[in-house]
């Protein structure tokens, strides 16, 4: 990668202009500030240095320009490749690309309908692989694609009414699979499946969860509502509460709320279900503050973030008392949001059973619903980004 890149601005006298794209080899378009920028704007946040590098005023047809040369910085030029091949763990993402991408997804909130934008993927093929049950990530990123002019090849409960119930390994089903599509998004019952895909297949594989490993798409639609919600990512506390020890989502999460600053989580959660070390340990190693609690009144008080989950039945096998033990330890209700800060908000990847009362949804700080419906446009930027680069 190429260690800086050139910024330029320029300002008539009855208007000014903003950059439109930011590329390593001093490339540089511009467009009116009266039209929309782009997402690439956001190529700004988190630089580590930078020094001016010209300072020109040039008095012809009233123009003055700056230029500033920045280092190390991604490329988030429009038609640039998208820095990833494959989305497979959250500790793949840095704070410059999740800033990137989420710019992205706010574009995708606003495509409509028969817009150009709906047909920017008219000819790719997606194809799902699911060998758990799922129903809010398949969709959505079936719906994603669709959105975006892209068909679907889906193969629901693979486990079972694919050719694996026949014996045929991981491998050799994504190397049969990526013959007939463009991009892969897979759900494995097994942790490290999606890194095994990736290893084997030649286009792009999406992880969309592997047992009780990671669950990064669902991490990104996580932070991203957190910043819609509360309006920031650093300066914050989240509460983790529920299955931390079988629950993907939170673990995939913890390892992205690792990259801001001043960030505390607390843990919540039943003895046979705490959060495993090597979490623990990445956070210490980051300089994440983390505290386990087993008063969820004391934790919600303090939190921006109320993160609950499901007791995830399917994780305990025969150990059916564990899990009666387990669930419904830690309900989120009434009494919960009481103590909550008018700002918090509640979130929870669902399936919901019963540890949010449904009394709780009409308050309008449950954002579990708005959640789900993030990972829509999260889906469709990711989709865009990996067939088509920025």
């Amino acid at each position: 990668m190429a260690s800086s890149s050139l910024f330029s601005t320029c300002s008539l006298d009855r208007g000014s202009f903003g950059f439109k794209a930011i590329g390593f080899k001093k490339e540089l378009m511009c467009s009116h500030l009266f039209n929309k920028l782009p997402a690439y704007s956001r190529v700004l946040t988190g630089v580590r240095s930078m020094k001016w590098n010209q300072n020109q005023h040039l008095s012809r047809n009233a123009l003055k320009c700056n230029a500033l040369e920045f280092e190390n910085l991604p490329s988030f030029a429009v038609g640039k490749k998208f820095q990833l091949d494959d989305v497979i763990e959250a500790q793949q993402f840095d704070r410059e690309v999740l800033s990137a991408i989420f710019d992205v997804a706010r574009e995708m909130e606003k495509i409509e309908k028969k817009s150009p934008g709906s047909q920017i993927l008219k000819g790719y093929l997606m194809a799902t692989l699911f060998y758990e049950p799922s129903t809010r990530t398949r969709l959505s990123f079936e719906s994603a694609m669709k959105r975006l002019g892209g068909e679907v090849l889906t193969t629901e409960n693979a486990r079972e009414f694919s050719s694996a119930a026949k014996g045929e390994t991981l491998e050799d089903t994504i190397r049969t699979v990526e013959g007939y599509s463009d991009i892969i998004v897979m759900r494995h019952f097994e942790s490290g499946a999606a890194k095994r895909a990736a290893a084997t297949a030649s286009i792009p594989i999406i992880n969309a969860g592997d047992g009780p490993g990671q669950h990064p798409t669902q991490a990104l639609l996580d932070v991203y509502t957190i910043e819609r919600e509360i309006g920031k990512l650093d300066d914050i506390k989240v509460g983790l509460v529920g299955d931390l020890a079988n629950g993907r989502t939170v673990r995939s999460l913890a390892y992205l709320l690792a990259k801001y600053q001043n960030v505390k989580i607390y843990f919540v959660s039943p003895d046979v279900v705490k959060m495993k070390d090597d979490i623990k340990d990445y956070l210490t190693s980051k300089g994440v503050e983390w505290e386990e609690s087993a008063d969820l009144m004391e934790v919600a008080s303090k939190c921006d973030v109320v993160y609950q989950t499901r007791i995830q039945k399917e994780r305990f096998g025969e150990r059916i008392s564990l899990y009666e033990e387990a669930r419904g330890k830690y309900l989120v209700n009434q009494d919960v949001m009481k103590v909550m800060q008018k700002h918090a908000v509640v979130m929870h990847p669902l399936p919901r059973l019963d540890e949010i009362t449904v009394d709780v949804d009409t308050d309008p700080r449950a954002a579990y619903f708005r959640q789900a419906k993030n990972g829509l446009y999260i889906r469709m930027a990711l989709l865009k980004l990996l067939l088509l680069g920025w």
